[in-house]
């Protein structure tokens, strides 16, 4: 309530600008009228063009849409609205009957819709409810960094991992009643398994990209305990490489506990395995120390991973953990995105990577030993 009041303080100091769009100038003019005397700054436009044009020159904070106008179609004038002003708050205003189509507008973007006629008291409130979402979805911008990401990746992974059951449902078929004697059929049916393989890893990784934290599940972690269990079934995880690669463990002593998400905090170590041992395809030796740094107090949890393969330009560094961006012909590109906001924004520890091409990379990941309310989002 108390944002609320605030909000509602700096609109009576800023007064926002309102645009009126209806071709119905007698009952424009009225509501221009009333609006004007709560106090808010009022334009009125009885086209589309005219609304154009308004909308370029006076950036109103609010435009009240008519769905039927003379040149130019309600969805249309919504979409060049947006276009001009993201941020723009739009309410439609429509006959009785035209609900449905108010309603697709509101999907395409608007924040709410009236039904002519109405009195002036549901539109002033229609207006102060469209000024707090819209105060809502700017405070949302600020620390969201992937919203966009956030809403798709769902939908994704269902729309992604619905056909593949039906593929590996298929295939299962396919092999039960195929000579897999065959060999041209056995690669074929071997490559449509690493494909469907391939496809639910990345799904898989898109959502862990968004799940939202759950610090309800936080419990004390011991970092030697989850290297160790990963060493011990990295034969099973990662069969090819590990055959040709030595791992190497210096785990201190009396290491104190830490407190985080267990699942996320393997996770994020495994993608970081994950990525020396493919490093190192040709073969060479994975080490990974622990160890506790007392500065800053209370105390940090050190983890460093060190692989003696290909490395990284130097130009590339910067973009490491970007979603999406790999080196690798057939990454993600989500594993370090993944890794940055389960380290940093969800445990308020710190991640840094030290790589030279064709030396090789370190992955130090550093976690307080303090335990602090709430995962943080980096600005």
């Amino acid at each position: 309530m108390a944002e609320d009041r605030t909000s509602d303080k700096k609109r009576k100091t800023i007064k926002p600008k309102i645009l009126v769009v209806d071709d119905n100038i007698e009952f424009a003019k009225t509501v221009v009228r009333n609006l004007e005397k709560e106090g808010f700054q009022v334009s009125l436009a009885s086209d589309g063009n005219a609304a154009i044009l308004a909308a370029s020159n006076e950036s109103p904070d609010l435009v009240l849409l008519d769905l039927k106008l003379p040149d130019i179609p309600g969805v249309e004038l919504l979409r060049i609205m947006k276009s001009i002003n993201e941020d723009v708050a739009v309410i439609i205003i429509t006959a009785y009957g035209g609900e449905r189509v108010a309603i697709d507008l509101m999907k395409a973007g608007a924040i709410d819709f009236l039904s002519k006629p109405f009195n002036f008291e549901d539109l002033l409130n229609s207006i102060n409810n469209a000024f707090k979402i819209s105060d809502a979805q700017k405070e949302d911008k600020k620390h969201e960094r992937y919203p966009h990401l956030e809403k798709f990746f769902p939908f994704l992974a269902h729309e992604i991992r619905n056909p593949l059951h039906a593929i590996s449902g298929a295939l299962a078929i396919i092999q039960r009643r195929s000579d897999l004697k065959d060999e041209i059929l056995s690669q074929s049916t071997k490559v449509i398994q690493e494909e469907v393989q391939h496809l639910n890893e990345f799904v898989q990784e898109c959502l862990d990209f968004v799940r939202p934290p759950s610090e309800s599940r936080f419990v004390e972690i011991d970092a030697n305990e989850v290297i160790s269990f990963i060493v011990n079934t990295m034969p099973h995880r990662f069969e090819e490489l590990s055959q040709k690669i030595s791992v190497t463990t210096e785990l201190a002593s009396q290491l104190p506990k830490f407190f985080g998400n267990y699942e996320e905090i393997k996770q994020a170590f495994l993608n970081i395995v994950r990525n020396g041992l493919e490093a190192m395809d040709e073969g060479g030796e994975l080490i990974i120390r622990t160890s506790f740094q007392s500065e800053p107090k209370p105390g940090w949890v050190r983890v460093a991973l060190v692989d003696h393969g290909l490395g990284m330009k130097e130009e590339n560094l910067q973009f490491l953990f970007h979603p999406f961006f790999t080196t690798k012909p057939r990454g993600t590109g989500l594993g370090l995105a993944i890794c940055k906001r389960v380290i940093v924004e969800r445990h308020h520890g710190k991640i840094q990577i030290e790589s030279l091409e064709g030396k090789g990379t370190t992955v130090t990941v550093e976690l307080p030993v303090e335990r602090r309310s709430r995962p943080r989002k980096e600005s």
